[in-house]
């Protein structure tokens, strides 16, 4: 839902910014604005790529873990279809994040929000809780935010095998 609001806001904006600059410097000029911008965007992402690609290849061959790559490699992609959607606030946007300080900044965020989940779903295996069933409870009970180790056992009222009298 989150996903669907940004997207919505962000086309209602980049509507704004169109009608804004039409009115202001006229279809042409907006236009050859729009063109310039994916042009550079598009010079710029393939160095920008290329650098990526690069890094990727050489953390590959020294056998060190490419994170810092990857990151890289999701936000120039951000940024690629970013430059692509016509509109000036997206082109903005995906220009920026094309600069290395901008891809650093974020890609740093976007580590530390993965090794918090990492370190969440770490404690909640130890806790015998399965994060992929929504906190469950895999082997055990919680009892007041402890967890219980023991079995399960059915109770009914009326003993195994035989039938219920109704």
């Amino acid at each position: 839902m989150r996903v669907f609001a940004v997207l919505v806001i962000g086309l209602v904006v980049e509507v704004t910014a169109l009608v804004a600059a039409f009115g202001a410097w006229g279809p042409l000029t907006t236009f050859g604005l729009l063109l310039l911008g994916g042009v550079a965007g598009s010079v710029l992402l393939r160095r920008e790529g290329t650098r990526a690609l690069g890094a990727f290849s050489e953390a590959l061959r020294t056998r060190r873990a490419p994170h810092r790559e990857v990151a890289d490699g999701v936000l120039i992609a951000a940024a690629a279809f970013l430059i692509i959607v016509p509109g000036f606030v997206s082109d903005i946007a995906g220009l920026f994040l094309l600069f290395p300080p901008v891809r650093r900044l974020i890609g740093g965020r976007m580590a530390r929000r993965a090794e918090q989940r990492e370190r969440a779903m770490v404690l909640n295996l130890r806790h015998g809780r399965d994060p992929m069933a929504g906190g469950a409870v895999v082997d055990g009970a919680v009892v007041d935010g402890a967890v219980v180790r023991g079995d399960v056992v059915d109770v009914r009222s009326e003993p195994p095998g035989r039938p219920e009298l109704r």
